[in-house]
């Protein structure tokens, strides 16, 4: 086993928690430089002057210093708390922050020395590993993923380690937004809405007039949404009401793919739109976060949670009654969901329809799941998160021992 490492790094949750929290940012940048000055080769310092660089809406010169790093070295240690419970193997490749897994703050408030494996779709055999007591397949769903999710295949053929949690990647491969409807569209406890991915040309015939919009389209009509293929986080994702909303729409955006869905009004009696973000450990549903919007796209971020007292509310009242309220009234899409996807871990981003059903807007193993948020605007969420990080640590404990 490999006996030398880069330094331990200060790690991605620790960074971007004192980016979140207005923190003390200049002095640990001079930190960092000044190892960098010391040390050139410093492989750990960069790495955590890459998270930096991202956090601080730098991305493209910390996605440059992330490759120079990896360059040096593919192994990285985190150590959490006292990093004298398990050592943990966390297989990773290079991106931003929706990349891969966020097992970095899956695991905070544990003991666990967490070790990231960089893999590319070039890397021919994989580094010397340390020794670990669990594994876990970090590497999330993208067209820039696809390659490698394919090599690692091939690299782990013949893995001897310790079992690797969702280390099933054709699992991972399938969850496109087509690839996520085609599991789950004939389950009648949930909603999927088609997403078919087509051309500019595809969509400029429908501009031009020379092919119905549902044509080859899985709509019966306007509105509907269009977003470039391999987005997230609702990057150019819009919803057109008509041919010159899309036409407007096409010469904004210069993308030569697309993903287009219909429209589904999922709001809520008070016109509002609440949208839930759903964590699955080894089958369990766990509440991640809640937000309540007045704009058909939710995100947490614009939603004003953290001015509407009313809002939050309604979020602590949704976390603290999960269990008996949302995972058994959904108990049958929950089991659906993960049956179809079978990973031990991923996360659904849904909604409640009004017949009771559940939509599914997305499912990914690399969603971000934190518990950041300031608890004295959030007093609720700490110890709901503290519930899902533990499930994570255990179902990695656990995963350990070979049946």
């Amino acid at each position: 086993m490999c006996s030398h490492f880069a330094p331990p790094m200060l790690g991605i949750s620790r960074l971007v928690r004192l980016v979140y929290d207005q923190g003390d940012v200049t002095s640990v940048w001079s930190a960092l430089m000044a190892r960098l000055s010391a040390d050139p080769g410093d492989a750990s310092a960069m790495m955590d002057a890459s998270v930096l660089l991202q956090t601080t809406g730098q991305r493209e010169k910390g996605l440059e210093v992330q490759a120079a790093a990896i360059a040096i070295h593919p192994i990285y240690r985190r150590l959490h708390g006292n990093g004298q419970g398990i050592r943990v193997l966390a297989f990773v490749t290079a991106g931003d922050m929706m990349a891969n897994t966020p097992i970095d703050f899956l695991l905070e408030g544990s003991n666990v020395t967490l070790y990231f494996v960089y893999v590319d779709a070039q890397m021919q055999n994989l580094p010397e590993l340390p020794e670990a007591d669990a594994a876990f397949m970090a590497v999330g769903e993208s067209e820039d993923n696809r390659a490698v999710l394919e090599n690692l295949a091939r690299l782990l053929a013949d893995w001897r380690g310790p079992p690797i949690l969702n280390g099933d990647l054709n699992r991972i491969s399938t969850m496109t937004r087509d690839g996520v409807h085609a599991l789950l569209a004939d389950e009648p406890s949930l909603v999927s809405p088609p997403n078919v991915a087509v051309t500019r040309a595809d969509l400029e015939r429908i501009v031009h007039g020379e092919i119905a919009v549902t044509d080859g389209l899985p709509v019966t009509g306007f509105p509907l949404i269009v977003r470039p293929l391999g987005t997230h986080a609702g990057h150019g994702m819009e919803k057109l009401d008509g041919i010159e909303a899309l036409r407007t729409y096409l010469a904004a955006h210069g993308e030569a793919q697309f993903y287009v869905s219909p429209f589904v009004d999922y709001s809520s009696p008070d016109g509002l739109f609440r949208k839930q973000r759903v964590v699955f450990i080894k089958g369990r549903a766990f509440a991640s976060h809640f937000a309540v919007s007045e704009h058909w796209m939710v995100h947490y971020l614009s939603a004003n949670m953290v001015e509407n007292a009313e809002r939050r509310n309604e979020e602590a009242q949704w976390m603290q009654d999960f269990d008996e309220d949302f995972a058994r009234r959904h108990a049958k899409s929950i089991d659906a969901l993960c049956e179809r996807f079978g990973l031990d871990y991923f996360g659904v981003d849904c909604a409640e329809m009004p017949d009771g059903r559940l939509l599914v807007f997305e499912a990914d193993v690399a969603m971000i799941v934190h518990d950041m948020d300031p608890e004295a605007i959030f007093p609720y969420k700490k110890p709901a998160m503290r519930k899902l990080f533990k499930a994570f640590h255990d179902a990695l404990a656990q995963g350990n021992r070979r049946s």
